[in-house]
């Protein structure tokens, strides 16, 4: 349908012909593979798990958005790159976004307004977000369980990371922090890997304040994680992998606690650690190897260590490193990692230098899906906006497993979004389907039918 009142934009001079764009057509979509979202919800059960953890408080009569609707059109939204709740207006009519939010085939109401959705984040109480938190949780580990088996599995991994949140304006709980020299949150993500499956699995999110130390919250995090991993998966053992910050006696104590429990925790370095790296001349090896190679050069050992404050000798394996670069001077960088394995230390490095791919996972939250996009004023609504940025990621997760053997299998949560839900297509809705009308040629054709695919089969 033309509309006579819809202005053209014009740009002269740029081919043989002056080209116009007019957006006057209706029933069309920008984000014409939304839809693989709803399928990759439906195989979960996430959204319905997550909005049967919040106690509506609204009065019956005068509700026109159901929380289900509420919660799907934020989350599938921030899916597909609408981190604002102010997109809701931009997006309004659009025929995607308003079949992925209907809650039932009656439900006509279209997409909620911004200053509903903003009432909904506001009205989250840490009851609900307790009970979101379990419901991520469980979603997460049920579909692990299909994807690996669970009796299979044999080592799960868990690891922790804090990542800086910066702030801007008058949020509750956020504090100067002096390593990062701003203004921010601090929150812990919680990521699980199986054997040897390279996918790590966003579990868990918590948002913390930004004058925590790294190690606040993480016994806590990890009693609501361990039990459950520990159930779903009785044939495995689990082990935590931790950096310098959580390197204390508490954490380490309660760690050695816990029934089929192995950790790999890195150790801030001090005086006494260099001084025995040097009595076991590690250093001066590392220093002769790299001097003769002309590269950087590493040798490893360990120790038997207990700082002033532990209660107990632990096993302490050394990284005695001398680092090249360009022509710089060379640099000895010694890393110390606490362990209760038993493998050589050369093989406890390598298992613990595996944790810098959650900083790749982490990139993916904050570049990909606005983790740090914590603007509302209430502290508990900032934590919702991380759940529900967790959930997105736990649906573009299930479409990269999904991909396996295409290209996209290895894709980060933007290609995922660029290459299978940017999609311009028509939208024709009848009574007895909806028939969504792509571009021919589509470049990603072959992954999208893989994709499409693998989703039904899951659902059959």
């Amino acid at each position: 349908m033309v509309h006579s009142d819809v202005q053209t934009v014009l740009i002269p001079e740029v081919l043989d012909r002056r080209i116009e764009y007019a957006f006057d057509t209706e029933s069309l979509t920008s984000d014409g593979g939304g839809l693989l979202l709803a399928a990759a919800d439906k195989r979960l059960g996430l959204t319905k798990s997550l909005a049967a953890a919040i106690h509506d408080k609204r009065r019956g009569g005068q509700i026109a958005h159901e929380t289900l609707g509420l919660l799907r059109q934020r989350v599938f939204g921030l899916a597909m790159g609408y981190a604002d709740c102010n997109d809701a207006s931009r997006l309004a009519g659009d025929p995607v976004h308003e079949l992925l939010k209907q809650t039932s085939r009656r439900d006509d109401s279209g997409l909620a307004s911004q200053p509903t959705l903003s009432r909904f984040e506001n009205g989250i109480s840490s009851r609900d977000m307790i009970g979101m938190f379990r419901q991520l949780r469980d979603s997460v580990i049920r579909t692990t369980q299909e994807h690996y088996g669970s009796k299979r599995v044999r080592r799960i991994i868990l690891d922790l990371d804090p990542t800086c949140d910066r702030a801007h304006g008058q949020q509750q709980l956020i504090s100067f922090n002096g390593h990062y020299a701003s203004y921010c949150y601090l929150p812990m993500c919680a990521f699980v890997t199986f054997d040897d499956h390279p996918e790590n699995h966003l579990i868990g999110a918590l948002l913390r304040s930004g004058s925590c130390r790294d190690h606040e919250g993480a016994i806590a995090l990890m009693r609501r994680l361990l039990p459950s991993l520990r159930k779903a998966f009785p044939k495995a053992r689990v082990l935590v992998r931790l950096d310098g910050g959580f390197g204390n006696e508490e954490i380490l104590s309660w760690l050695e606690e816990q029934p089929r429990v192995d950790y790999v925790v890195n150790l801030p370095s001090n005086k006494r650690m260099r001084g025995e790296v040097e009595v076991f001349d590690l250093m001066d090896e590392a220093r002769w190897a790299a001097w003769e190679a002309g590269e950087s050069a590493q040798r490893f050992g360990e120790m038997h260590y207990a700082a002033e404050v532990w209660d107990r000798f632990r096993r302490v394996i050394i990284k005695a490193e001398v680092t090249l670069c360009d022509d710089r001077e060379p640099r000895d960088n010694p890393r110390f990692v606490a362990t209760n394995l038993k493998l050589v230390p050369k093989a406890i490095f390598k298992l613990y230098n595996g944790r810098g791919d959650i900083e790749n996972r982490i990139k993916e939250l904050k570049l990909g899906l606005s983790l740090d996009r914590t603007s509302c004023t209430r502290f508990f609504a900032n934590q919702l906006r991380v759940l529900l940025t967790a959930a997105s990621y736990v649906l573009l997760q299930e479409l990269r497993l999904a991909a396996r053997g295409t290209e996209c299998e290895n894709a980060q949560v933007d290609t995922l979004r660029l290459r299978l839900l940017k999609i311009g297509a028509r939208v024709a809705t009848t009574v007895r389907r909806i028939v969504l009308h792509g571009p021919l040629p589509f470049p990603w054709l072959s992954c999208f039918q893989h994709v499409s695919r693998r989703l039904a089969a899951g659902l059959g």
